[in-house]
Parts: structure tokens; C-alpha cells; sequence
């Protein structure tokens, strides 16, 4: 808004501001700006390559509160750990993986990979490992964020805590919604005698669980749960000890492993397997560029086209809930009541969808046992179950998930003293699940409504990054203080959300991550609308839909500069080495890859 009062006019008329002045800087030279980064798993690695690649001037930092890189694919060493969509849509767009092991990668060559590209584009120097964000708060006069950063140090003598202080000029955090694992509320949990794992927190010591297990051929397992985690882990383990009793409380669908074209190619290739096994002649087939550009976007695509499955009495879904009833059915043959028990009510991806290669056939196994009766309680030497039932065991396997209230672990203190804690209760808002009004130069990804249901998630994240990159880079090119959501943007976009998603099964009753653990209410895990969708929504930002505060003057145009770019300011040497410089910067939108060339019509 403009003061009228504060202008003066000169003798030609001209209104002009007394506290204006132009500024000593080219209009291309950018502003030194901190950038911090949270988390180093999928997001905060493409974070600290976009930013890096796309803004000059930044100081960069990436705090990651592990001990290495790869986020939930460093944290978790569970048995059976891998990826449930196909590994070849697992991986980055421009950073090609051909020699994937298998159709579902395990996690360890997911984390391999990830570590690959951190080498690959040398962010070691900008990261810092078992870093942990404590306390974070926006300070209004500075416009920056104040960051509280507790690090840790492994010495011979045992672990050292210390924490300091640091500040940002523009904050993304790339934690996502489902970091913060937490036991169940069972009765006696802590009293059992036995070894007592979290899928979350597989601890096993300098081993592998596959050394682990060694040790437990004659060892009675529990395994509660019928999550992802919980069907992986059960047919990881069934073989490797003396009985295994599954606890299951609710209902879930596991899809059929292969669907689409591209996939039912490689079933037909090995009709016996649920989790293909790549060959040496299809790896070497991969190395083809033009083939394996073809396969990863077919298959990808494949992967793409389920969204109309989620949408409520579609014939996909239709179809897709009576092939998979039918696949599970065929597969529970040797004990079918597990069927009755197993298969949903619900619609098809109401909750989270899994493949669970072998997990059905492990239930059907004569040592592995299913059993849906309530747990009344943990005792020192087993599990004691609703009806009286009172079973010991060795070893017990919470697979029980994680905390899904949308809360972070830390203080996050916006304007005005507001804790994002307590304006996410009942449930968070956002503006395009990528930022919150009242919390400015903050932007992150896989944050609330920032998930798909189905179709690629790795795109997602690449958007988003993309959009966070663009808002710092419109701070740092207009020299602005902050930049923030709009409250009516927010409540607009909030409002889209609650028309959408009672068209699909997502608002279905079912106990589900997607709504905060809850059989119904508000849907906060997923984005409204299908992974394509969410691309084409974050590609253009509608910079109309925020507030802005100017850092250093009272002018809109300060930015402008002193009138030239950087390098007409600073061109120096003789006259051919002018000349050539000239050519080079003078009139660079005359560059190859500069100029648009707009396709001649043929008609």
C-alpha cells in the first residue's frame, strides 16, 4: 500500500520518496541467501541438488538426524524391507538406474542408490549427519528462521549431545509425514521377557536381521500387524524359525503383483513369481538408452493409470476389487477362513495397497498361525489374547506403524507466537500441501495432503521441490523479506479438499495412515487428486496467492538495481578479449539454448 503523504514532487512534476534510493547492485546480481534443508532421504537430496543447480549465492546446509543418508531407507533394517511399487518408478527422473535387482527392490539397494547420487553430486560437503532439528521460529523483524540443532557425536567413550544455534533465509523441511514410529498401546508391552522389535526400529546390533535370524531356528515368533511392514516381514521369516503367529486386527487388500501392460509382460516372462527377478539379458537389455527409456515409461505409466480405481463406484474399481478378492481367495486355498477374515469390506485403496509378494502363502504354511482375536495383554513370557488364550512366545514384532497425527517433534513457531502444533489441531491446513499460511519462506514436501494413493510419488516430490526452489528464487531475484501463503488461499484450497475427496474411497470407513490412523473423518495423508494431476498443479506457481514483505525499501522496484546486468558491469581486459566476452554475454538470448523455436506448421 502506498502513503501518499510520504511522497514529495520534484520541479518536474515527478512524485518521488525521500527514503528511496537506487540500489548498488545489478538487477541480475542475486542477493546471498542461507538456504537450510531437514532430512536427507529422497526430498532433502533433490533439495540440495535443485538448489545448488538452480540459485547462485546460497549457503546451503542439510541437517539430517541420522547417522547416514536415505531417510525411512536408512532408518529401516526390517526383515523383508522393500519397495511396493516397481523399482524402475522408484527412482529419480534424471538420475537412471538399469540394473534394479528386482520388479520390488529391497531397501538396502534403495539406500545404495540414494548414496550413489549423494556421491554423485558431491552434497557431502553440505551435509551434516546425526544433526537434529530441535526448535525452530520465524523471526519477523529479520524475516528469517531461528534454528535450534542438536548434534551428535560417537566417541570410544560412548554418545555426546551438544546443541547451537542457526538461522535461515529460507527453510524446507523434507521429513514427511510418517518419521516418528511409536508402540502400541498394549498392556504390558514392556514386561515381556523376550527380544522385543519395532518394525521401525529393527535394532539387532552390528548384525544383519539376516544374521539374526540365524539364531532363531528354534524360536517362536509374534509378528502384530497387518500393515506393509508386517506383510513383508512375515514371509521374510516364516522359514527361518520354529512358528510364527501372525496377529491381525484388521482388514487389508493385498493387489495383485503384476497389473498393467508392462507388468504383465514380465509375469508372463516367470508366471511362478510374485516379485520378478531381473535377468542379465534384461539388464543388458537396459543398457540400451532407447530401450529402457521405453520400458521405464511404459511401466511408469502403468503405474499412472490406476487413480480412476480410487474413485468411488468406478468400473476400475469394480474390476480391481473383484480380481483381487478372487487372487487372494485363490491363494488362502489350503485355509480359507483367513479369507473371511482378511479380505476388506472396504473399497480397494481405502487404506494403503501393498503387493505382499509371499505373504498369503506364508499364512497357509502348517507353522504359521493367523489369529484375529483382541490382545488383551503382553505378559513376561507371551501374549494373552481377548478370549483367555494365552500363547509364548520368543520374540514379538510390533509392525504396528507410526505416529500419524500430523505433529512435528520439535517447537515450530510461526508469526505472532503461533505453534504449528497447535494450528494443525484438529487437522492441518495448507496451500497446495507445500506450505502454511502464517509461517513464511517456509516450504516442504510430503507434509500433509502431499502423498498419492496411487501413481508415482518420486514426481511428487520432485514438483515440489521444484516450487519450493522457484519461491526462494523470486525471495532472493526481488530481494524480498519473506514470502507466505495468503489465509484466504489456504482456506480455498482447503475447501477444494473437502469437496474431493468424499468422491472417493479414501473417505470410506476404514483405519487408515491417510486419516491420521482413524476409521473416518478427515483425509490428511494424500494429495486430492491423481499423481498427474498434483504435476500439473505445482508446475506453475500462482504467485497471486501470497503476501509479501520488502526487505530493504519502500519501493516495489528496488530490485531493479542500479540499471545493468552483472556482466556489462564487470567486463574487463583488452579489446579482443572484450569483443569475445561480449559476444558471449552481450547478447546471450541469441544462445542455442536460449532461444525458442516455435514448430513451423505444415498446413
Amino acid at each position: 500500500m502506498s502513503n501518499r503523504s510520504s511522497y514529495s514532487e520534484t520541479s518536474n512534476g515527478a512524485r518521488t520518496h525521500p527514503d528511496f534510493k537506487l540500489g548498488e547492485f545489478c538487477i541480475d546480481e542475486d542477493r546471498p541467501m542461507r538456504v537450510v534443508v531437514v532430512g536427507a532421504g529422497f526430498s532433502g537430496i533433490i533439495a540440495g541438488i535443485r538448489f545448488r543447480q538452480k540459485m547462485q549465492n546460497v549457503d546451503l546446509t542439510i541437517y539430517e538426524k541420522n547417522a547416514g543418508v536415505g531417510g525411512t531407507w536408512h532408518s529401516n533394517k526390517y526383515p523383508g524391507l522393500a519397495c511396493d511399487i516397481p523399482a524402475h518408478c522408484y527412482q529419480l527422473t534424471f538420475e537412471t538406474k538399469t540394473d534394479w535387482s528386482s520388479f520390488y527392490a529391497p531397501g538396502p539397494e534403495i539406500r545404495k542408490y540414494l548414496e550413489g547420487v549423494v556421491d554423485k553430486y558431491k552434497l557431502a560437503p553440505y551435509l551434516k549427519l546425526r544433526h537434529q532439528l530441535v526448535h525452530a521460529r520465524y523471526d519477523e523483524p529479520s524475516g528469517r528462521w531461528l534454528l535450534r540443532v542438536r548434534k551428535t557425536t560417537i566417541t570410544p567413550e560412548g554418545e555426546h549431545t551438544e546443541e547451537f544455534d542457526d538461522a535461515a533465509d529460507f527453510l524446507f523441511t523434507g521429513v514427511g509425514l510418517i518419521s516418528r514410529w511409536s508402540w502400541p498401546e498394549i498392556n504390558g508391552l514392556k514386561s515381556f521377557g523376550g527380544k522385543l522389535f519395532h518394525s521401525a526400529n529393527f535394532d539387532t546390533g552390528d548384525q544383519t536381521w539376516q544374521e539374526a535370524a540365524h539364531e532363531w531356528s528354534d524360536k517362536k515368533v509374534a509378528v502384530i500387524g497387518v500393515g506393509s511392514s508386517a506383510i513383508q516381514i512375515v514371509p521374510a521369516l516364516q522359514d527361518k524359525v520354529k512358528h510364527l503367529t501372525n496377529y491381525v486386527r484388521g482388514k487389508t487388500w493385498l493387489s495383485t503383483p503384476f497389473s498393467g501392460s508392462k507388468m504383465a509382460e514380465l509375469a508372463h516372462r516367470d508366471p511362478n513369481t510374485e516379485n520378478y527377478v531381473f535377468t542379465e539379458e534384461d539388464k543388458k537389455k537396459f543398457n540400451d538408452p532407447e530401450y529402457y527409456k521405453h520400458f521405464r515409461h511404459d511401466l511408469e505409466a502403468d503405474v499412472n493409470s490406476m487413480h480412476a480405481a480410487t474413485l468411488r463406484g468406478s468400473t476400475m474399481q469394480e474390476e480391481t476389487r473383484a480380481a483381487f478378492k478372487q487372487s487372494m481367495q485363490k491363494k488362502l486355498a489350503k485355509k480359507p477362513w483367513i479369507a473371511d477374515h482378511l479380505v476388506p469390506d472396504f473399497a480397494v485403496a481405502c487404506r494403503r495397497l501393498t503387493p505382499g509378494p509371499g505373504y498369503l502363502e506364508a499364512l497357509c504354511k502348517d507353522h504359521v498361525d493367523f489369529v484375529t482375536s483382541h490382545i488383551k495383554r503382553i505378559t513376561p513370557t507371551g501374549i494373552e489374547t481377548a478370549d483367555g488364550k494365552h500363547t509364548e512366545f520368543d520374540i514379538i514384532i510390533c509392525a504396528t506403524g507410526y505416529d500419524t497425527s500430523c505433529q512435528f517433534e520439535f517447537p515450530m513457531i510461526g508469526r505472532g507466537g503461533v505453534l504449528l502444533q497447535d494450528k494443525w489441531r484438529p487437522h492441518p491446513e495448507t496451500y497446495l500441501t507445500i506450505c502454511v499460511d502464517g509461517f513464511p519462506n517456509w516450504f516442504f514436501s510430503l507434509g500433509p495432503n502431499g502423498c498419492v494413493g496411487s501413481g508415482s510419488l518420486l514426481i511428487i516430490m520432485e514438483r515440489q521441490v521444484a516450487y519450493a526452489v522457484q519461491a526462494a528464487q523470486k525471495l532472493q531475484r526481488e530481494r524480498l523479506k519473506s514470502i507466505e501463503a495468503a489465509p484466504a488461499a489456504v482456506r480455498d484450497f482447503d475447501q477444494y479438499l473437502e469437496h474431493h475427496f468424499p468422491k472417493t474411497v479414501y473417505s470410506e470407513q476404514c483405519r487408515s495412515w491417510y486419516k491420521m490412523g482413524k476409521d473416518e473423518g478427515r483425509v490428511t495423508g494424500l494429495y486430492p487428486g491423481s499423481s498427474l494431476h498434483a504435476v500439473r498443479a505445482l508446475e506453475r506457481p500462482r504467485w497471486e496467492d501470497y503476501t509479501y514483505e520488502r526487505l530493504d525499501s519502500v519501493n516495489r522496484f528496488y530490485w531493479l538495481g542500479d540499471g545493468q546486468t552483472y556482466a556489462e558491469k564487470t567486463m574487463t581486459g583488452d579489446r579482443k578479449d572484450f569483443l569475445f566476452a561480449w559476444f558471449d554475454t552481450g547478447a546471450w538470448y541469441l544462445n542455442d539454448d536460449e532461444i525458442d523455436y516455435p514448430p513451423v506448421p505444415e498446413n
